[in-house]
């Protein structure tokens, strides 16, 4: 059986997919975060965070919040109210961090004139303070330089060849085997400094994700718009049914494919079954969070697939922010997605297995 898409079609997903896609950027940029891009604060403007992936981070005026930044240079001229993160780069700070300022980099500069308002925790090949520091300092480095103007307000641990003028720490200067950069779930030896990347990683984790739904739940609707129409009535007129074949389903199949691998020639079986029941089960996800968005919209007087599937995934997106009860939400959305799509493709299969002989005569055999 061959499935033949209208070009039309075709040209519809391909204009949402640019549409769709090109404005994930834009939304991003509004809260000032990039990827494979420079991100710039200038002089008299004012964000609240930045999170950065590549590129460079040069911050001439005002964050509120934490700044964030994975393998780009980092400049800090202006003012920073929360943490500073770095991972790979340089780091400059020759203005004002309120907060932490932790990470990995190739060199690291606090310049004279520059505050870091907690605690400094880095790894790098070299680094040199000329700036204050208010709090303690946990610096691994091949070179860390105090200069004549340097103030570290707490103590001092340090590993690698430290020079200048100790006289500057104001507590205890104590060298160590090995410092590894702190803010990155490695901390100094004793210390919690640095803020940790977690929320750019669950950031980059959740667009990415998000994106490859809307690619996969995008191209069901196009190549098989009849199909997932009866997904949403099965999931609006039998929802309960809709949840217990999903439950069945998740856990009979794995119970199946175990079974199939008991035997060797089953084997190889069981590895392309597995591998197929993970893709049926992540359309199985997008189908649900398509299912229930529509079924909703309808309530409402709104019939628009692309609507309803842009608004299921960002809404699962919501879900996920809530503690326990998003993640039941989702849980059983997703149920219901898998039940719908079990029972299409078995409503499916038992259509294709009808013979011709089957099938009414026609008015002649009235």
């Amino acid at each position: 059986m061959s499935v033949t898409v209208p070009p039309g079609r075709l040209t519809v997903v391909a204009i949402v997919l640019v549409v769709v896609l090109g404005t994930l950027p834009v939304a991003v940029a509004q809260d000032r975060s990039e990827v494979g891009g420079n991100v710039v604060v200038a002089e008299d403007e004012t964000v609240d965070e930045i999170t950065a992936v590549g590129g460079n981070v040069v911050v001439d005026g005002t964050v509120t919040g934490e700044v964030s930044a994975v393998a780009g240079n980092v400049y800090v001229n202006g003012d920073v109210g929360g943490d500073v993160s770095t991972l790979g780069g340089n780091l400059e700070v020759t203005g004002t961090v309120d907060g932490d300022v932790g990470g990995a980099a190739g060199t690291v500069l606090v310049a004279e004139g520059a505050t870091i308002g907690g605690d400094l925790g880095v790894g790098a090949g070299t680094v040199e303070l000329d700036g204050a520091i208010e709090g303690d300092a946990a610096i691994g480095a091949d070179t860390i330089t105090l200069g004549e103007t340097a103030a570290i307000g707490g103590d001092l641990d340090y590993a690698g060849d430290l020079e200048g003028d100790t006289a500057a720490v104001a507590g205890e200067v104590t060298e160590e085997e090995n410092i590894g950069p702190t803010g990155f779930g490695v901390s100094g030896p004793g210390t919690e400094v640095g803020p940790p990347l977690e929320p750019l990683t669950t950031w980059l984790s959740t667009v990415y994700t998000f994106v490859l739904n809307l690619v996969l739940g995008a191209l069901l609707l196009a190549v098989f718009p009849r199909f997932s129409d009866g997904v949403v009535d099965r999931v609006a007129t039998d929802p309960v049914r809709s949840g217990l074949v999903g439950l069945l389903a998740l856990v009979g199949v794995p119970i199946v494919l175990f079974a199939v691998a008991v035997t060797i020639v089953g084997i190889p079986f069981s590895i392309v079954g597995t591998f197929a029941f993970l893709f049926v089960i992540w359309i199985g996800i997008v189908y649900g969070r398509f299912a229930v968005a529509a079924w909703l919209l309808r309530e409402v007087g709104v019939d628009n697939h692309w609507l309803a599937l842009v608004a299921g995934l960002v809404g699962a997106v919501i879900l996920g922010w809530v503690p326990i009860l998003g993640g039941v939400l989702n849980f059983v959305i997703f149920l219901l997605g898998l039940g719908a799509l079990a029972l299409g493709l078995y409503t499916h299969r038992k259509r294709g297995r009808e013979t011709p002989t089957d099938a009414p005569a026609g008015p002649a055999a009235e």
